[in-house]
C-alpha cells in the first residue's frame, strides 16, 4: 500500500534561501514546459512529449539560465512530470485547463523522487543540496520512500510529505450484511444523520469565525498593496484560515475513522456538490461542510481496512419515500422537516428517514454501486 506521511519541518535561513530557490526553478520549468506544450499544439496541431521537453531543458534551457543549476535536478524533471499528468487529467476527466503557477501564490512545493534519508532517532531529514532539516518526526514508517514533496503554507510553515510503499497488499474486502451496514446522509443542520437514529451535530467552524474574518479582510484591503503592513495583515488573514482548515479535517477525521472502525460497509448518497454550490444561499454553509473531503477520507479508509463503501444514484427519491411502507410523498419541500406518511401514519424525521432509504437502496442489486 502507498501511504503519505507529512512532517513538519524547520529549516534555518540558508536553508529556506535553497528551499525558495527550488520553488521557483520548478515553478519556471514548469510555466515554461506548458507554453511549449501550447505553442505546439497551436502550430502544429501536436503535443510535445516530456522526453523531448525534457532533452530541450537539459541542452537549451539549462544552460542559458545558469541560475537553474542551483535547484534539485530531479525536482526539476518532476516539474516535467507533473505538466504531463495535468494535460492527461485534462482530457481524460475534463477537469479544467492547466494553469500557469504564480509566484504571488505564498503556497509552493516541489517534489523529490529520491537521494533524501529520514533519522528518526534525531529527528532529521536530509534533503540534496540542503543538508540536515530539523523535522518533527511524530510517525513512524517503514517501507520504500518514494516520492518527497517539500511544501509552504500560506503561513510560512514548511512542510515534507513522503509517500511510503510499506510492501502490503491490500486487505480483501470483508463480507456486507445488513446488520453491519450503516446508511449516511450528510446534511448542513447536521452534519451526518445515521441510519440508527444518530445525529452529528456540525461544527460549522467558518461561520464561527466569520466575524473575526471578515474584520481581518478588512484591515487587508486598507493597507497599500506592497507594503509590509499589508503582508501582516494578510499573514494574519491566513492563520484563521489555516486554523478553519486544520479544525475541519481533524473532526472529520475523527468521524470517518469511528465509522469505518464500527462498520463493516458505509453507505452513501452520490452528490452534485459542483451544482449544488452554484446556489449562492447554501453555498457558504455547503462549502464549511466540507463534504467532499469527508467522502474521500471514508473512501482511502475503507481501502487501508478493507471496508466498503456503497453508492446509491443521485437521483434516488431518499427523502420522499416512507421507509416503512414505501409510500412516494411526491410533495415535500426541503423546508419540510417531519412528515406523516398517508397510509401506514409512521411521522419521519426527514433525515432519518433519508438514511434509513440510502442503506435500503444501496442493498438492492439494481442500486448498487461498490467502490
Amino acid at each position: 500500500m502507498l501511504k503519505a506521511y507529512k512532517y513538519r519541518i524547520y529549516p534555518d535561513k540558508d536553508q529556506e534561501v535553497f528551499i525558495k530557490v527550488n520553488f521557483g526553478a520548478c515553478r519556471f520549468v514548469y510555466n515554461w514546459a506548458l507554453e511549449q506544450k501550447i505553442k505546439t499544439y497551436q502550430q502544429n496541431n501536436k503535443s510535445i512529449s516530456r522526453f523531448d521537453l525534457q532533452r530541450i531543458l537539459v541542452h537549451e534551457v539549462k544552460p542559458s539560465n545558469e541560475w537553474l543549476k542551483k535547484a534539485n535536478s530531479q525536482a526539476l524533471l518532476s516539474s516535467l512530470v507533473n505538466v504531463e499528468s495535468a494535460f492527461t487529467k485534462f482530457f481524460r476527466e475534463k477537469s479544467g485547463f492547466p494553469n500557469f503557477k504564480s509566484k504571488k501564490n505564498p503556497v509552493q512545493s516541489y517534489q523529490m523522487p529520491q537521494h533524501y534519508s529520514v533519522d528518526f532517532e534525531r529527528n532529521l531529514i536530509k534533503l540534496p543540496k540542503i543538508g540536515e532539516v530539523e523535522a518533527v518526526l511524530h510517525r513512524k514508517f517503514e517501507g520504500d520512500m518514494k516520492t518527497a514533496t517539500i511544501s509552504r503554507s500560506s503561513t510560512g510553515k514548511y512542510f515534507i510529505s513522503i509517500l511510503v510503499d510499506d510492501g502490503e497488499e491490500l486487505p480483501a474486502k470483508q463480507g456486507i450484511s445488513e446488520s453491519s451496514t450503516i446508511g449516511i446522509d450528510v446534511g448542513i443542520k447536521d452534519f451526518a444523520i445515521l441510519s440508527n437514529g444518530v445525529k452529528v451535530e456540525n461544527p460549522k467552524y467558518l461561520k464561527n469565525s466569520l466575524k473575526r474574518m471578515k474584520c481581518l479582510q478588512k484591515r487587508v484591503s486598507k493597507k497599500v498593496k506592497g507594503s509590509n503592513n499589508r503582508n501582516k495583515a494578510r499573514h494574519h488573514l491566513s492563520k484563521i484560515h489555516e486554523t478553519i482548515s486544520n479544525q475541519r479535517n481533524n473532526f472529520q477525521h475523527q468521524l470517518s475513522s469511528k465509522l469505518i472502525c464500527e462498520n463493516q460497509a458505509i453507505s452513501l448518497e452520490t452528490l452534485n456538490v459542483k451544482g449544488m454550490v452554484k446556489n449562492h444561499c447554501p453555498a457558504q454553509s455547503i462549502s464549511d461542510a466540507g463534504w467532499s473531503s469527508f467522502v474521500t477520507k471514508l473512501e482511502y479508509k475503507a481501502e487501508w481496512l478493507g471496508k466498503t463503501i456503497l453508492r446509491i444514484g443521485r437521483f434516488e427519491p431518499s427523502s420522499k419515500i416512507c421507509n416503512v411502507c414505501g409510500y412516494y410523498n411526491g410533495n415535500l419541500t426541503l423546508k419540510t422537516r417531519e412528515w406523516v406518511c398517508p397510509d401506514c401514519k409512521t411521522t419521519h424525521d426527514r433525515d432519518i428517514n433519508a438514511a434509513i432509504n440510502i442503506k435500503k437502496f444501496s442493498l438492492q442489486d439494481q442500486n448498487l454501486i461498490v467502490i
